[in-house]
């Protein structure tokens, strides 16, 4: 095992399925000469070339829509918007084109794409930049949607997202790009659907995904203080759904808190709570409890973007509200 920052974990999955499969290309703004606005693409340029690692104009409509018809004809681009907030200025083609292809060909095509770069919040960028977007995507058929949450998950699901023949939207954090972790040194890959335990637990279940998973971690370490045993689920995929996996945990723990950075109006965290209500009823000992961000388009000032944002205490109240303590 080796050590690695998250965009280095980001970057040696493109490098190693370029260097694999030579139809890969990567597109976007300052991805080739500036080595990527988060350094997630550096050295890319100077190994593969600028017909594969190219820059592109701040013109996310016209260059998804190249790298759509692309996928026609024999690539598997991969694409990196400079934070999916401008990915809205593309939806058109990533909606209507790229998870509809394989549908309206009547199988003749198949759209092997990677949309990638950074969800949610990162600080104090004001509410157009600041917004989490993975229950649009998910709630649309023919789209994959990935949001992992450490470096050994990142690199191993997109190497199975560039390998994936159907467009995959794979969102990652501003803020988790300087965060380290362990990665093996040889190839491996993670298979997308297919969420993680990352903490065994006995009492409550808390499922989440993407960087906020971090305040489960902490708000666990509290709770073990009080002998409150937290068994923590990350996602890491959110289409498809790994609902075995909550499920299972569920049954065996009887409680559950969902912890999503989103809107709290029809998200993620709305299907979680539905499916388990659904197929889990009779093993439910509380009412399930859902944390989400404020509903409120982001604050810029800091004192209002910390009380906006879901946090590790938030997460403490809700397990203890679910066990009534």
């Amino acid at each position: 095992m080796k050590t690695i920052q998250f965009r280095e974990a980001i970057c040696e999955a493109m490098s190693e399925e370029m260097r694999r499969d030579e139809t890969v290309y990567l597109m976007g703004e300052e991805v080739a000469e500036y080595n990527g606005a988060y350094k997630a693409s550096k050295g890319m340029l100077d190994e593969f070339g600028a017909k594969r690692v190219i820059d592109t104009p701040i013109a996310e409509l016209g260059f998804a829509g190249v790298a759509i018809g692309s996928t026609m004809t024999g690539c598997r681009p991969i694409v990196e918007y400079m934070t999916f907030n401008f990915s809205l200025v593309g939806i058109d083609q990533i909606i209507n084109n790229a998870a509809k292809i394989r549908q309206m060909s009547g199988g003749q095509f198949s759209c092997p794409i990677v949309f990638r770069g950074p969800t949610a919040s990162a600080g104090q960028l004001g509410a157009t930049h600041s917004q989490a977007f993975e229950n649009w995507f998910a709630n649309t058929p023919g789209l994959k949607v990935v949001v992992p949450s450490n470096p050994y998950d990142a690199k191993g699901l997109l190497k199975s997202a560039i390998r994936d023949n159907d467009p995959v939207i794979f969102m990652e954090s501003e803020q988790m790009y300087g965060d380290k972790g362990e990665v093996p040194e040889g190839e491996y890959t993670i298979p997308l659907g297919v969420a993680e335990v990352k903490r065994e637990g006995t009492d409550v279940t808390i499922v989440s995904f993407g960087k906020i998973i971090k305040e489960a971690y902490k708000a666990a370490d509290e709770l073990e203080k009080e002998g409150i045993s937290c068994e923590i689920i990350d996602l890491r995929t959110v289409r498809p759904l790994d609902k075995e996996a909550i499920l299972k945990s569920v049954k065996k723990t009887n409680r559950l808190v969902v912890l999503e950075e989103a809107w709290p109006f029809g998200n993620v965290a709305t299907e979680i709570t539905y499916i388990v209500q659904a197929e889990a009823f009779d093993y439910l000992d509380a009412p399930i409890v859902k944390i989400n961000t404020a509903d409120t388009p982001a604050p810029y000032s800091p004192v209002l973007l910390e009380e906006w944002l879901p946090n590790s205490d938030e997460v403490v109240k809700a397990v203890k509200k679910v066990m009534y303590k």
